[in-house]
């Protein structure tokens, strides 16, 4: 459950993009208002022909009033359209407001279990849909429906009875509608949730499927979740479809029911014949909004969910603040007590963990697969916030910096690449290039990581598109690129988690002359390594067992602990390490 600050800072966020749209929403009321009374129109115009036309035989006066006609749908049609492109612009500009600080609460929602595994853009634009689409047409028209009513009861008592238990019919008709689909809509949100990650999941690894001979049996299972999003889609449909039809056959009889009962009075001389047309049009006109409510309920409902949704996901997102700016770091490190849980789980990944890193470091991080290294890094470069304890940079904790502003001083290598689609230049400049003119420092980084004349002999150079995960680059390729941005802008804070785990003998000699660098200018550089090339630069070793940090020290001393030699002696407040 979001805390009280959280549920404020969503509500404002939701709030300030509704109220920016408000401007909007008045209109299409107000031309709502005026298309309504146009559409009395029609019925006045029969009323008029019946009563005054045909008994007087005035063919002036149905000119003039075939004109009025005319004149009023026009206005008509040009108010109906001019709300639709209102509705368009209001959804453009919601899209502005709240689509940013939705994509970055989704961002920022790993391991968060409010948001679950909703595909958050496609709730979005079902809540835009719903509040800017023909349902907020049904909505905005149905409070007139009672106008409709009250003009029945001017032409008769009894017509205006007939219409008035009518409406309250079609209104309990979409009560239990609303009723009847609301489990089945949530059966399918869920299934559509689970097909849509499943068929994403896999998509990402077909290379792997087709070498494995998994396709078939990926499909299979794809297509068990389609049955499952396919029987609640039948469900909610066929719902939705029995009582739209019971709507539109209640509103056909009704219809039916108002033109008998006005020939039925008009027979008993208490109505005009124009009376009859005209309480067939107004009961027809005061139905239609109740019916398209009936039929849009799907949408309602969805909208309803997806706000839940969303309401969920921005809760998630991590508390927004006006940053202090800080100065420039130094590449001090301070890593202070720092425990990582398992998401969703008490399970611990990383207990207590306690070094100190100072400028111009290589801290090479070792110990068995599984021990946290990949945790300790990940705590370490700010991709993951810990659950206790504390990261610095010169003295300032992570958190205390803007995410955008902290993340020019850092480079981080995930144990994934993790490239994104785009091109070569692009991801090295962490998509900066979109931006501005940042060629000669992409060149810089790739120079630095040693991949400048790699990516010279691709097809298009540093303009070679890549997909997802750097499909279309070899595993050394794509390591290489990571690594140059990793490196772009000269970050202060390295961390690097086994950079070297796809590259060739010049490839890791390009790693070590980058790191040797890095050094040099006095950046801290944190490396998760296995390969024992790596040794021969590290300053400082860090040996992580189960969770814990084993030992911290100066390479020679923990090389010798490691190799059976004298027990090196570190100071307490320095390690943090076990003894």
């Amino acid at each position: 459950m979001a805390a009280p600050a959280e549920q404020k800072a969503v509500s404002s966020t939701l709030r300030a993009a509704l109220d920016a749209c408000r401007r909007h929403i008045g209109f299409v009321i107000l031309f709502s208002a005026a298309l309504n009374l146009l559409y009395l129109a029609p019925s006045l115009y029969m009323l008029q022909v019946y009563d005054r036309v045909l008994t007087s035989g005035g063919i002036l006066t149905l000119i003039y009033l075939s004109l009025v006609l005319a004149a009023s749908l026009a206005v008509l049609a040009f108010l109906d359209g001019t709300r639709v492109r209102l509705l368009l612009a209001m959804s453009r500009r919601f899209d502005r407001l709240l689509a940013p600080p939705v994509l970055l609460a989704a961002l920022q929602r790993e391991g968060k279990s409010a948001a679950g595994q909703a595909h958050i853009l496609r709730e979005f634009d079902a809540l835009r849909g719903a509040i800017t689409g023909p349902p907020a047409l049904a909505a905005v028209d149905a409070p007139w429906a009672p106008v409709y009513i009250a003009v029945c009861f001017l032409i008769h008592p009894w017509i205006g009875t007939l219409a008035l238990l009518g409406g309250i019919g079609l209104v309990i008709i979409a009560f239990v509608n609303q009723r009847a689909m609301q489990s089945s809509l949530k059966a399918n949100e869920q299934a559509s949730g689970a097909m849509y990650g499943l068929q994403l999941s896999d998509s990402n690894q077909g290379d792997t499927a087709r070498a494995l001979g998994m396709q078939s049996a990926l499909v299979e299972r794809q297509m068990r979740a389609r049955e499952k999003l396919n029987e609640s889609i039948n469900d909610s449909g066929s719902t939705n479809a029995f009582y739209s039809a019971t709507t539109k056959f209640t509103r056909l009889i009704l219809q039916s029911a108002a033109l008998g009962l006005g020939a039925y009075l008009a027979l008993q001389q208490e109505i005009s014949a124009g009376g009859i047309i005209a309480a067939s049009i107004l009961c027809s006109r005061a139905f239609a909004p109740l019916e398209l409510i009936v039929g849009a309920w799907r949408q309602f409902e969805q909208g309803r969910q997806a706000y839940d949704i969303i309401t969920n996901v921005l809760s998630t997102q991590e508390t927004r603040r006006d940053f202090t700016s800080l100065p420039h770091p130094r590449g001090a490190l301070s890593v202070e007590s720092v425990t990582v849980r398992a998401p969703g789980q008490e399970r611990f990944l990383l207990v207590n963990a306690t070094f100190r890193g100072e400028p111009g470091d290589v801290i090479g991080v070792v110990g068995p697969s599984g021990a946290g290294k990949t945790t300790l890094l990940r705590a370490v470069a700010g991709a993951s916030l810990a659950d206790g304890g504390a990261v610095r940079l010169d003295g300032a904790k992570l958190t205390d910096w803007e995410p955008d502003e902290l993340g020019q001083h850092i480079g981080y290598l995930p144990q994934e690449v993790a490239l994104f689609g785009g091109t070569i230049g692009e991801n090295i400049s962490r998509f900066e290039s979109l931006r501005g003119n940042v060629d000669a420092e992409i060149v810089e980084a790739a120079k630095a990581a040693g991949a400048h004349e790699m990516i010279l002999t691709l097809p298009r150079g540093y303009d070679t598109e890549v997909g997802a995960n750097g499909r279309g680059l070899s595993a050394g390729q794509a390591q290489r690129v990571a690594l140059a941005r990793a490196l772009y802008g000269n970050p202060v804070l390295i961390a690097l988690d086994e950079p070297n785990a796809h590259l060739d003998q010049d490839g890791e000699n390009a790693l070590l002359q980058a790191l040797k660098s890095a050094s040099a200018r006095g950046a801290c550089s944190v490396v998760v390594a296995h390969r024992t090339g790596f040794m021969s630069i590290a300053t400082k070793l860090l040996v992580v067992t189960d969770g814990r940090i084993e030992a911290f020290g100066p390479r020679d001393q923990i090389l010798a602990r490691l190799s059976g030699g004298p027990r090196p002696v570190a100071a307490p407040t320095e390690s943090g390490a076990r003894p």
